[in-house]
């Protein structure tokens, strides 16, 4: 355990295991050299452990240690793990120094310092080490401290290199993994799109690369992705293009500015790699092929239940975070399932891999069909499309609309139907409710009906409540944006919704 305020490096899965088994809280940062937001991240984790001295900080070099990396579940860099109790607790993705703190101080307690210091931005979770970095970090970047991201104008380099991104190819998308393995599915719907309107489409995966994914966001002005682009310009993310499409505008648009049709069906042009981090070499590992025994096993193995699950340990006891989330998914749904863990046997574990074309774990079946990993099921639980694919597959009954909206509606005590996420509504209305359910400390949950027409109109009638957003509390709805604010005013709404 680290303590006295160092950091330790960590050099094995082993070690790092026994490491946060043996303390009390443990926050780990997954890091790269290359990356200078990594580096910006790394000064505030150090002055992190200066204020926290009885938790333990760790770093992991994630390209150097792809087997820890892949256990956790690291996409990007930085990346934080948040433990406690041996066990994970909470993540973090990103440079965001205030969330760094204020989630290192959930596990580890107050700072050592006193709470005065600290300003509001940062909770009580920065001590003055922290602080003074953080205030350093801003000024250096030209943003505020308060705003956890860079607010101001982007490097020339990177700047550039975004322009050079977006003007490509005459279409271009920016998406979480690549048009074969898209890894959200809100990036598998624009693709699907792309390919009905027989577009060829240029791809940048923001998950490869940390810099183009936060750049991105300034520079096109947009908080979320999919972004996709033609000759240059934005079009727009994910509920923007399917009404497009929908609509026929997007067909429009496209023979607008000449871009080229090609017959449904037709191979599309490669994806864009990021750029080679300095000092790395260029090697690609071979293709590794499975014999006929091999293809057979797999085979027999995905299809032995109408729903297969691959997972890190057991149901009862997953080895690893993404494989528990999974599995709690399954569990919450009520879905039967088997599972196999992928650590009792390696050669499953690697072959499944070149079997589905799928590089991690866990990784679920339906019908001897891939559906994904951890994320896109979790994508689809909430959007109420797993349950949609299990019934068109005969594995559980059909369910009604109004069966989905009453399943939607009591899968928190909180409920939060909106246009966006909390984290970045796409109204003024939406954003106006979530900041006074944040002021209040209540816990909710959400659902963004941009994302699924059918339960944003179904919604409508089955509340008798023609506009969005739309709280609910116990399966009882409260009321829209001007109720809310009513009763934050009144001092009801945290009574109200507590109850």
């Amino acid at each position: 355990m680290a303590s006295g305020g160092a950091v330790r490096e960590v050099g094995s899965k082993a070690e790092l295991d026994a490491a946060v088994a043996g303390a009390r809280a443990a926050a780990v940062h997954f890091w790269a050299g290359w990356c200078e937001a990594s580096k910006q991240m790394d000064e505030v984790f150090a002055h992190l452990a200066v204020d926290f001295p009885h938790a333990a900080f760790l770093r992991v070099e994630a390209e150097e240690q792809p087997e820890i990396s892949e256990a956790y579940g690291v996409s990007a860099v930085p990346y934080f793990v948040f433990c406690k109790g041996g066990k994970t607790v909470d993540t973090l993705e990103g440079a965001n120094p205030a969330s760094l703190a204020n989630k290192v101080a959930k596990i580890a307690g107050p700072a050592s310092v006193a709470e005065s210091a600290v300003p509001a931005s940062l909770g009580v979770a920065a001590g003055p080490a922290v602080l003074e970095k953080v205030q350093e970090l801003a000024q250096r970047n030209g943003s505020s401290a308060a705003e956890g991201t860079n607010s101001g104008s982007l490097p020339d380099s990177l700047n550039k290199r975004l322009e050079q991104l977006v003007n490509s190819h005459p279409v271009f998308l920016f998406m979480k993994g690549t048009p074969e393995q898209p890894r959200c599915g809100f990036s598998r719907k624009v693709v699907d799109i792309l390919k009905q309107e027989g577009v060829d489409f240029g791809s940048f995966d923001i998950l490869t690369d940390n810099d183009v994914r936060e750049g991105m966001k300034k520079f096109s002005n947009w908080p979320t992705f999919p972004q996709l682009y033609c000759k240059g310009e934005l079009l727009g993310g994910c509920d923007i293009v399917i009404a497009m499409h929908d609509s026929g505008e997007l067909k429009d648009v496209f023979e607008e500015h000449n871009i080229p049709l090609k017959p449904p069906g037709s191979k599309n042009v490669e994806a864009v790699e990021p750029e080679a981090p300095a000092g790395k070499g260029g090697a690609v590992s071979e293709p590794v092929t499975l014999t006929d025994a091999q293809k057979a096993r797999l085979e027999s193995l995905v299809n032995s239940s109408p729903v297969m699950v691959f997972i890190k340990g057991s149901p009862e006891e997953p080895k690893c975070g993404f494989s528990g989330k999974l599995v709690h998914i399954l569990k919450q749904e009520n879905i039967p399932f088997s599972s196999f863990d992928i650590l009792q046997d390696d050669e499953v574990r690697q072959g499944l891999k070149v079997f589905s074309n799928w590089p991690s774990y866990p990784q679920l079946y339906i019908k001897g069909e891939l559906v994904g990993g951890s994320d896109i099921v979790m994508e689809m639980h909430k959007s109420g499309e797993l349950k949609k694919v299990l019934s068109e597959k005969g594995v559980i009954p059909k369910e009604t609309l109004e069966d989905r909206l009453k399943a939607l509606i009591s899968s928190s005590p909180v409920m939060l139907f909106m246009k966006g996420n909390p984290d970045a509504p796409r109204c003024g209305f939406s954003s106006k409710v979530v900041n006074a359910l944040k002021k209040e400390g209540i816990s909710f949950g959400s659902f963004d009906i941009l994302s699924d027409e059918e339960v944003r109109q179904g919604l409508k009638t089955y509340s008798n409540w023609p506009t969005f957003p739309q709280l609910y509390y116990k399966s009882e709805l409260i009321g829209g944006c001007d109720i809310i604010l009513d009763m934050e005013k009144s001092g009801e709404l945290k009574s109200t919704l507590s109850e």
